[in-house]
């Protein structure tokens, strides 16, 4: 029997498949037996080429991209978790995450595709110990216990000049703690990822770390096999739940200037998010895409279809037909250049449920499933605005196509011509990228 897909709304659970919603109009309507996430991301940095791992980590590079706590120093692999968080090494990532109520904390195993480039199935392991979970948006906990200093100035929207009634100014050192963690925290969602433990077995894990390639694909037939799990638990993935490309970011221009950001259309993208941020001083200044002032940390993350419908609507998200987006004139212009801004850009993608067996077609009737699985797909990037590099991810740095001069900066997906600058010869640093992290440190005197 072919399982049944849907479309969920936002009133859903966190354990993410509310499968009561889905049978708002059945009798007895029970939760599935055994519930499959899997979470799948692409990230990179523009101008720079892939990169699998650092030497020895990568220090703060290596956190910043996905390679810190989470991931493994120097292997180019993953933990669990990595994809939603703005990993970039490696630039693919999956996370899956399977509960078996019927057999708890029971290791099982996915066969996959052999698109997938990660051989013929993957092992679903119990964790040592439950991950440490924030939500987005939240203040580290390891600065919640100092007295912030400084102010955090929003500027919005896109434009080449400074809106009136802007920027919004949060005065840390006057507000208090439950203030400035609203302000950090501003727009989100609840988490409806699951919350992991000792009886959900996940991928990756200590036994194997293999990560997506760049050809790799998630379509094709998917089956989760191990004791307790029904025998039925076979699916089909589609262009639709397979690894968004990535985002193809140029952009021009200094931070006294009007910076413009520009990008190719990414394939399956709902929606479009821009976020910026540098610091001058004690202060953090900020800016977004969206037409709301908001500090817009928890926008990056995975968003479901009622959201991005409605934050379209309300113009936080850039529709998926914009290519192009100003920065205002000046805002980031006091940093110096220590305190390089920089960009994130999300590309969200769709998120599908697959449920077995469908709804009956009788409202009265029973239905009671066999299991669920839902899919989460997105992709973005970061850049450095204001730097004098060119770059084409997958080779050396050097100048794109038409590119110009002081202060262009691209992933140049479309490729470079021949002859170009080599890195090192009037090439920017990769450890020059500034830290969010860091920039919350400066306020909060760490």
């Amino acid at each position: 029997m072919t399982p049944l897909r849907f479309v969920l709304t936002p009133a859903c659970l966190a354990v993410g498949l509310c499968i009561a919603s889905l049978g708002a109009q059945a009798q007895n309507t029970k939760a599935p037996k055994v519930q499959l996430w899997m979470d799948v991301s692409t990230g990179t940095m523009a101008g720079m080429p892939e990169m699998d791992s650092l030497p020895g980590g990568g220090g703060m590079l290596g956190g910043l991209m996905g390679g810190g706590a989470q991931g493994r120093a120097g292997g180019g692999n993953t933990a669990y978790g990595n994809a939603r968080a703005m990993s970039i090494m490696p630039p693919r990532v999956i996370d899956i995450a399977l509960h078996n109520t019927l057999r708890p904390g029971v290791e099982a195993s996915q066969t996959i595709p052999a698109g997938m480039r990660m051989g013929e199935s993957l092992p679903l392991v119990p964790p040592r110990a439950q991950p440490t979970q924030t939500e987005p948006g939240e203040v580290p906990q390891e600065y919640q216990q100092h007295q912030p200093k400084g102010r955090i100035l929003l500027y919005w929207g896109c434009g080449s000049a400074v809106r009136a009634g802007q920027p919004r100014v949060i005065d840390l050192a006057r507000a208090k703690p439950s203030d400035y963690a609203q302000a950090f925290a501003g727009r989100a969602v609840p988490d409806r990822g699951p919350r992991v433990g000792p009886s959900y077995a996940l991928y990756p894990n200590e036994r194997n770390q293999v990560s997506l390639s760049a050809g790799s694909s998630l379509v094709g037939e998917h089956q989760v096999r191990g004791d307790g799990v029904p025998a039925s638990m076979k699916f089909t993935l589609g262009a639709a739940q397979d690894l968004m490309p990535a985002i193809d970011l140029r952009t021009t221009g200094k931070p006294q200037d009007s910076m413009g950001t520009s990008w190719q259309p990414v394939r399956n993208a709902r929606a479009y998010y821009l976020h910026a941020m540098s610091q001058n001083g004690d202060d953090l200044v900020m800016w977004s895409s969206a037409e709301t002032p908001d500090t817009g940390m928890g926008l990056f993350d995975y968003l479901s279809p009622a959201t991005i419908d409605r934050w379209l609507k309300e113009r936080v998200l850039l529709s998926p037909e914009t290519t192009q987006c100003a920065i205002p004139q000046g805002i980031f212009a006091g940093g110096g250049r220590d305190a390089t801004p920089m960009l994130r850009m999300m590309a969200y993608g769709g998120e599908s449920h697959i449920v077995h067996p469908p709804r009956p077609a009788d409202p009265k009737a029973a239905w009671e499933p066999e299991w669920a699985v839902r899919v989460r797909v997105k992709s973005h990037t970061m850049a450095m605005l204001g730097e004098e590099m060119q770059g084409r991810r997958g080779g050396s740095m050097g100048a794109a196509p038409g590119a110009p001069s002081g202060g262009a900066y691209s992933s140049g997906m479309g490729g470079a011509p021949a002859g170009q600058q080599p890195a090192g010869e009037g090439g920017t640093d990769a450890g020059n990228v500034v830290n969010p992290v860091n920039l919350l440190r400066g306020i909060f005197g760490r």
